[in-house]
């Protein structure tokens, strides 16, 4: 068993029954040219947060927990995306982008540069990679057989973005039961600073715990 000086309040975990669940690690999110950089979004912290995620897999495979990659899309068609009856239609930014023809391409569609995991993040054999075409990682995915098959109960989050992909996933992990750990600084949001915090405040108060990157890779050490 493993001590972690988790927030709001420590906890206790076996290594060999946790998880960590990288979301959204794709050029769309975190590249120069991607979605989000066409978008305006300010994607200045990504290269720092891919080197954070890079050195807590490092601990994690070291001991022998699961690596898990979520990775948001869509087909070429796009007949999974929900089509103009569902809100992820109406909502969800590739779609809306390539609907108004303002960005170039197809973005966020299978095979594509946009949809790719991150050169410097690319999943190793043994790992999943959990294809999903909504916020969630549990939404129309088996990510919650895969991981109850396994019994794996804790689950630490990095990603892109705090405040939706990473919170709708992990909210999702705390409706079902398992205990969900948000990695603060292995995160990075889509918009102002203060959606970060209130993240941060919304994990801590009501949804599960936070633990920094150098806590985890203490924790591992010791």
């Amino acid at each position: 068993m493993l001590h972690l000086n988790t927030r709001p309040e420590p906890m206790e975990m076996d290594p060999r029954y946790a998880a960590v669940v990288v979301v959204d690690m794709q050029n769309a999110f975190a590249s120069q040219g991607g979605m989000f950089d066409l978008a305006g979004f300010d994607i200045s912290p990504a290269a720092r947060v891919i080197g954070v995620i890079r050195s807590l897999l490092a601990a994690a495979r070291g001991a022998g927990m699961k690596v898990i990659y979520l990775q948001m899309g869509y087909k070429a068609d796009l007949s999974d995306s929900g089509g103009p009856d569902s809100p992820n239609w109406h909502k969800e930014l590739s779609l809306v982008l390539m609907r108004n023809r303002s960005c170039r391409g197809n973005l966020l569609t299978e095979g594509s540069w946009d949809f790719a995991i991150v050169d410097e993040l690319r999943p190793c054999p043994g790992d999943w990679v959990v294809p999903k075409s909504r916020y969630s990682g549990f939404a129309g995915t088996d990510l919650d057989s895969q991981l109850r098959g396994c019994g794996i109960r804790h689950l630490f989050f990095a990603g892109i973005a705090t405040n939706v992909c990473v919170e709708s996933t992990l909210r999702d992990a705390y409706f079902l039961d398992y205990w969900p750990i948000l990695i603060p600084d292995a995160t990075m949001q889509a918009g102002p600073a203060m959606l970060q915090r209130a993240t941060v405040d919304n994990v801590e108060n009501h949804f599960g715990w936070t633990l920094d990157s150098q806590a985890f890779l203490r924790s591992f050490a010791g």
